[in-house]
């Protein structure tokens, strides 16, 4: 198979299935790239719990607080 991102060609893909379509990569890292949501503020990807408001995610309450959100806690 060959890895959706990058274009290897590997024996040894990961298989992930979303929603009911099956997508092929080469590493954990080509999938992060092509799945993982991006954060609202900064951009990087959201490899975690990350927070929420409404439809934006963010990696962390700290983005989510220089976005504008109030009241998201990285911890209690």
């Amino acid at each position: 198979m060959k890895c959706e991102v990058c274009g290897n060609d590997y024996d040894k893909t990961i298989e992930v299935i979303v929603e009911g379509d099956a997508h092929h990569y080469d590493s954990f890292e080509c999938a992060i790239h092509a799945l993982a949501p991006e954060c609202a503020h900064c951009g990087c990807k959201v490899i975690g719990h990350g927070v929420q408001s409404g439809q934006e995610v963010y990696c962390c309450a700290h983005c989510a607080s220089h976005a504008g959100v109030v009241g998201l806690h990285d911890r209690v």
